[in-house]
């Protein structure tokens, strides 16, 4: 009887705010949810089938349409029971099943690792690019999993919490979703630091007359104010939301009890003169505070958001910030684009096209953009802050923060940003590569003549949408040239790396390195390095793997078995058929305890002991030369003591994303491990790697792979290789 009242709760809100919508499907939507769910229980014990009528309610709160609130009912049903995509499209329509579907693909969603987010966001996109109502739906489940995080393990809670947190509220907060986005925030502040979130409870708790007597007054003063100009208006107050409280102590450094402007009043009135009127009487009631009024009527925010804000000093000195809006606003302050279903009847259920427009501007902006790069994209074009600037037409253009006039003129055009040869900010000639500012009237110069944008533009851009159509004019227009200089940076890192004549004289590693790629031949290759479609640093990864392949599965041909006759060394290696002879250990290779090795009698200076997998083993040279290499193995005995008594020196490559303090990480992962290191020595690469050499004592392979695996751990680090030919 408790879930019945439920859906019957469900149903009545949703004749009240929809009386033309389908309630009949919504109850059979219901039926089969509770039917498919029978026997299931939640975490805290509860009939599994509360968890989908809760997200329908956060719904119909919403106000999306009749298949929404159907496909809320039954979005875990393909995940977790048998009632499948073919049931519920057959049963409710083609539209409930898709939408079913893609919450489904969604909750497959994991952010344990990068690779996995990357490709998993770009799958989050598409879907909300193909019909919006999924990633709302989604936003709903995650809510009401979010209100009952308490009932998960400590661990998840917090990965739980932290996936919420840099995930669904920065996307609620496109979507203009704020109440979403602010109890998103607060209840995943609340498992990720329980004890600032406590804090900043109780002391709300304790200021809450305080804060209760300070706003009444307020909203009587305003008030009483807009009724003397018979403006009609609606005034509420409140105290700002815990996690927005939690960042301002955070960043300012300060206590609960330092904070002082944590109040907050909002004025609704029925016109945008009145929303300005408004704005006049209330700085004229109460001190403003300069530099912290914001026009959101005049230029919105991308997701929608229209209002004004302003913050004043109270009599009582203490600061609070009014927002002031139309009823219209605030309906779209307060559910985003869901506002398109619940207060714009009549609309394409997919609503508006300028309403999605940056959805699509994304997707479009990464078409050609790699899988590595798609989650730096995102941080820039989803999360990050934004600038409104002007071109002298007055028309405004909105950028991500720290982006420069290469950017604008992209967003303008393509032919207006090949075309361009310097700028005008705030009618002054000003360097290309300025950082943008609010408020900036910005002046693209161009030439008549395509002379085509510098290829530095593509490190210094912000803007993923000016990056890409850079790329795609070198890709076009210079084709030749991408040609020549993308076949030199490839054979300057190959010749680095002693990889030249191993890709060049083996056509299976360049098929092999071509189709991993998918570029039809070498010139294609080329060509994409040239223009930044692929990095060097990828295919000389890849060259480097099949490589040391092939000379591992030669050496398996040619190895022959060695009788290992005991024998005696105070170096640590053991010559077949000589005692104690002079060995030395090659620094081509810098062989270790537990490598494979071979020895190259010289000529006076005893053994050169090399690894087998040596590049100088495999290039033999005169048929003199090959009869003088010997079998040579490890000594047992002294091998079972290098921990303690012996020390062997080995090179180390390391490839990084180039940063700051790179170099220093390293040297305090190699000093905490206890390494000696006798040469430390970085470079810069063209592509924003660096590549760290490093020649370390270590007592056998098992200590070295000890610490290369706590140096793939380090930042940025993307590869670790014994270095092989003195690199």
């Amino acid at each position: 009887m408790e879930m019945q009242s439920k859906i019957d709760f469900l149903i009545d809100r949703v004749k009240k705010q929809n009386p033309q919508a389908n309630v009949k499907k919504i109850r059979a939507a219901y039926d089969c949810g509770a039917a498919a769910h029978e026997g299931q229980q939640r975490r805290n014990g509860e009939p599994y089938i509360i968890h989908p009528v809760a997200v329908a309610e956060i719904i119909v709160e919403m106000g999306l349409d009749t298949d929404s609130i159907c496909a809320g009912l039954l979005h875990d049903c393909i995940e977790d029971t048998g009632f499948g995509y073919k049931e519920i499209e057959n049963k409710f329509g083609t539209s409930v099943a898709e939408l079913v579907d893609g919450v489904t693909r969604l909750g497959m969603l994991r952010y344990s690792k990068e690779q996995e987010q990357m490709e998993d966001l770009r799958k989050m996109f598409m879907a909300m690019a193909k019909d919006i109502r999924v990633i709302l739906i989604k936003l709903a489940d995650r809510l009401h999993n979010a209100r009952t995080f308490k009932y998960l393990p400590e661990r998840k809670q917090r990965d739980k919490a932290l996936e919420t947190m840099e995930i669904y509220a920065p996307i609620a907060h496109r979507l203009g979703m704020q109440r979403i986005k602010w109890e998103l925030e607060d209840l995943s502040l609340k498992c990720l630091d329980p004890i600032g979130y406590k804090e900043i409870v109780e002391g709300l708790n304790a200021q809450s007359a305080q804060h209760g007597e300070f706003l009444d007054g307020i909203k009587e003063t305003i008030g009483t104010k807009l009724d003397e100009a018979h403006i009609q208006n609606v005034i509420s107050a409140r105290v700002k939301h815990i996690y927005s409280i939690y960042r301002k102590m955070y960043a300012q450094h300060k206590t609960i009890n330092e904070i002082y402007d944590i109040c907050a009043v909002r004025v609704i009135v029925d016109t945008v003169a009145d929303c300005y009127n408004v704005l006049g009487y209330i700085h004229d009631l109460y001190k403003p505070i300069p530099g912290r009024f914001k026009d959101y009527i005049s230029t919105p925010k991308p997701n929608g958001y229209q209002s004004l804000h302003t913050t004043v000093i109270g009599r009582a000195g203490i600061p609070f910030e009014v927002q002031i809006r139309t009823a219209e606003m605030h309906k779209m302050a307060e559910y985003g684009v869901a506002a398109h279903w619940k207060y714009k009847q009549g609309l394409d259920k997919q609503g508006s096209e300028e309403a999605f427009a940056w959805i699509r501007q994304l997707l479009e902006a990464q078409q050609d953009t790699e899988a590595e790069d798609f989650i730096k994209n995102i941080k820039v074009d989803l999360f990050a802050d934004e600038v409104f600037v002007f071109t002298p037409r007055g028309d405004v253009v909105n950028l991500p923060a720290g982006a420069i006039p290469i950017d604008l003129a992209y967003a303008i055009h393509s032919a207006v940003g090949n075309r361009m040869t310097g700028c005008k900010i705030n009618n002054r000639i000003a360097p290309i590569d300025t950082p943008l500012k609010n408020g900036d009237i910005v002046e693209i110069m161009t030439s008549k003549e395509t002379h085509g944008p510098s290829r530095n533009w593509v490190k210094i851009v912000r803007t993923t949408e000016a990056r890409n159509k850079i790329k795609q004019w070198f890709k076009k227009e210079c084709r030749e040239e991408n040609i020549v200089q993308g076949k030199e940076e490839l054979d300057r890192e190959l010749r680095v790396n002693l990889l030249y004549s191993g890709f060049y004289e083996n056509g299976d590693i360049q098929k092999d390195v071509l189709d991993k790629f998918s570029f039809q031949s070498l010139e294609e290759m080329y060509a994409s390095l040239g223009y930044g479609g692929i990095t060097v640093t990828k295919v000389v990864n890849k060259v480097k793997d099949d490589v040391m392949r092939l000379r591992r599965k030669n050496d398996e041909k040619e190895a022959q078995p060695v009788i290992r006759k005991q024998g005696k060394s105070q170096s640590g290696v053991i010559v077949e058929g000589i005692e104690n002879c002079m060995v030395k250990f090659a620094r081509c290779c810098t062989p270790i305890p537990g490598d494979d090795i071979i020895g190259f009698i010289t000529r006076g200076y005893g053994v050169s002991i090399h690894r087998r997998d040596c590049v100088n083993v495999h290039n033999n040279g005169t048929p003199e030369d090959k009869a003088r290499w010997i079998s040579c193995w490890w000594d047992e005995d002294l091998v079972a003591m290098a921990p303690t008594k012996e020390k062997f020196s080995t090179g180390l490559q390391i490839s990084a994303k180039n940063r700051i303090g790179l170099i220093a990480d390293v040297a305090t992962l190699f000093s905490a491990a206890r390494i000696n290191v006798h040469e430390l020595s970085a470079r810069d690469m063209a592509d924003g790697f660096a590549v760290v050499n490093a020649m370390i004592d270590v007592s056998d392979v098992t200590q070295l792979e000890n610490i290369m695996s706590r140096l793939r751990g380090t930042k940025g680090v993307v590869d670790v290789a014994r270095a092989v030919d003195g690199n």
